[in-house]
C-alpha cells in the first residue's frame, strides 16, 4: 500500500532517482494557512548532505504545492506536493542492478513484483520519508492550532551511547537531535571512526507529543497505539516499537508499571499516555528502533538473479546511522496519525461533552515516562 490513514489520507509516490517525489493529502480540514515556505524547516532537519555524519545526496527539496490551496489557506480538497530530484547518480546503481544485496529489499521487491528499479533503492529507498515529511508538517499545524498539540523528538540512543542529560533546548542545536550537548564531541567521534571503518550502526529515536486530550484513539482493532506502532513500522529501516515503558514492562512488577491516579495528576507515565487503546490525556511517548543500514563498502557473499555467487559491494552515497535523520520522519508519523485519530473521534463522539473528572497528565513531563 502507498496511502496511510483512514479520514486523513496520505498518498506518496516517486522513487529515489526517478524525476521527482510527491504525496497527496486528502481529507485535510479547509482553512489552513499553508504555503511552500512552511516546508522548510522540516525538510532541512531530514535532509542528506548537510553535515559529514550523513549521506553526501544534497537536495533542494522545494516543494511545490499543486493543489488543495486556494489565497493561502487549505479548501477542503486533495493537496498535491511535488519535490522533484536533482542530485542523482544512478551509475552508482549499476552493479547491483541484478544482484540482491543483503538486508535490503531488493529479493523481496523482486520475488512479489517480478522487477524493481535498482537506482537508489528506488520505491523503497528513504528518499520515499522525504513526503511523510512534508505531510506531517500539515499535521503538526492543524494539531497545535485547533487542539494545543505539540509533537517534538530526539535522537535517544546510537550504537551503545546514550544522552547522559537531558535539555529539549539542546535538541535542535546539533546535527544528531541530541539532548545533552556536552555529547556531541563523543558523537563525532564515535561517526568518524565507524565512517573510516566502512561500517553502520543502529539507533533508537524518542518521539513525544503533549498536549493530545484524554478520548483519541479506538478500543481494541482501531487503538491509538497500535496505529502509532504501525506508522512507525512503516518507516524505513525500524525494527521495533515501544509505547511508554514499552519492553521494559517485562522486568518491572505490577505494582510498579501501574499509573495510579490522583485528583492532581498521574504519577507516572508507563502506559506511554494510552490506556486501552485511548489517549489518557498523558504525555504520549513512542520510542523507535532503527537498524544499521546494509548498505556498505565492505565486500560480502551474496547471490544474483541467477542464482549465482557473487561478492557484494555496494557503492553510492549512504548514511553510516540512518537513525541521524529520523527524527522529523518519526514525529511526521506521530503527527499524522494523531491527526487521523483527532478526526475520526471529531466524527463519532464530538458531541460527547466534557466528562468529568478530568485527571490531569503525568507532571514530569520530560518524555521518558
Amino acid at each position: 500500500m502507498n496511502t496511510f490513514g483512514q479520514l486523513l489520507r496520505v498518498t506518496t509516490f516517486g522513487e529515489s532517482h526517478g524525476p521527482a517525489i510527491g504525496c497527496v493529502v486528502d481529507g485535510c480540514p479547509p482553512g489552513i494557512a499553508l504555503a511552500p515556505d512552511d516546508f522548510a524547516h522540516d525538510l532541512e532537519r531530514r535532509a542528506s548532505g548537510r553535515s559529514r555524519h550523513t549521506s553526501a545526496r544534497r537536495e533542494d527539496d522545494v516543494v511545490e504545492i499543486l493543489s488543495g490551496v486556494y489565497e493561502g489557506l487549505t479548501s477542503g480538497t486533495p493537496i498535491a506536493l511535488l519535490i522533484r530530484n536533482s542530485d542523482a547518480r544512478s551509475r552508482d546503481y549499476e552493479r547491483i542492478a541484478t544482484q540482491f544485496r543483503p538486508g535490503h529489499a531488493d529479493y523481496t521487491y523482486w520475488q512479489k513484483y517480478g522487477i524493481r528499479d535498482p537506482r537508489g533503492g528506488g520505491r523503497s529507498s528513504a528518499r520515499e520519508t522525504t513526503m511523510r515529511v512534508a505531510a506531517g508538517v500539515i499535521a503538526k499545524k492543524w494539531l497545535a492550532e485547533r487542539h494545543g498539540v505539540g509533537v517534538r523528538g530526539h535522537l535517544a540512543q546510537m550504537g551503545d551511547l546514550v544522552p547522559q542529560a537531558h535539555d529539549w533546548n539542546a535538541v535542535e542545536g546539533n546535527a544528531f537531535f541530541w539532548p545533552d550537548a556536552a555529547q556531541v564531541p563523543e558523537l563525532e567521534a564515535y561517526m568518524d571512526a565507524l565512517r573510516k571503518s566502512g561500517d553502520s550502526v543502529g539507533a533508537r529515536v524518542a518521539v513525544v507529543a503533549d498536549g493530545v486530550p484524554p478520548g483519541w484513539g479506538e478500543p481494541v482493532y482501531g487503538k491509538l497505539d497500535a496505529g502509532i506502532a504501525a506508522a512507525m513500522m512503516s518507516i524505513n529501516a525500524v525494527k521495533g516499537v515501544e509505547i511508554g515503558a514499552g519492553f521494559a514492562c517485562v522486568a518491572q512488577k505490577g505494582s510498579e508499571h501501574r499509573d495510579a491516579m490522583t485528583p492532581d495528576g498521574f504519577l507516572s507515565n508507563h502506559a506511554g499516555g494510552v490506556l486501552g487503546g485511548i489517549s489518557s490525556g498523558q504525555q504520549l511517548v513512542c520510542s523507535v528502533a532503527f537498524k544499521p543500514t546494509s548498505s556498505l563498502r565492505l565486500p560480502v557473499p551474496g547471490v544474483d538473479v541467477e542464482g549465482g555467487v557473487v561478492d557484494i559491494v555496494t557503492t553510492g552515497r549512504h548514511d553510516p546511522c540512518v537513525g541521524i535523520r529520523a527524527t522529523p520522519i518519526c514525529e511526521a508519523m506521530l503527527a499524522l496519525e494523531l491527526m487521523d485519530q483527532a478526526l475520526r473521534h471529531r466524527a463519532q463522539c464530538g458531541d460527547v461533552g466534557a466528562v468529568a473528572p478530568r485527571i490531569p497528565g503525568s507532571p514530569d513531563g520530560n518524555g521518558h515516562g
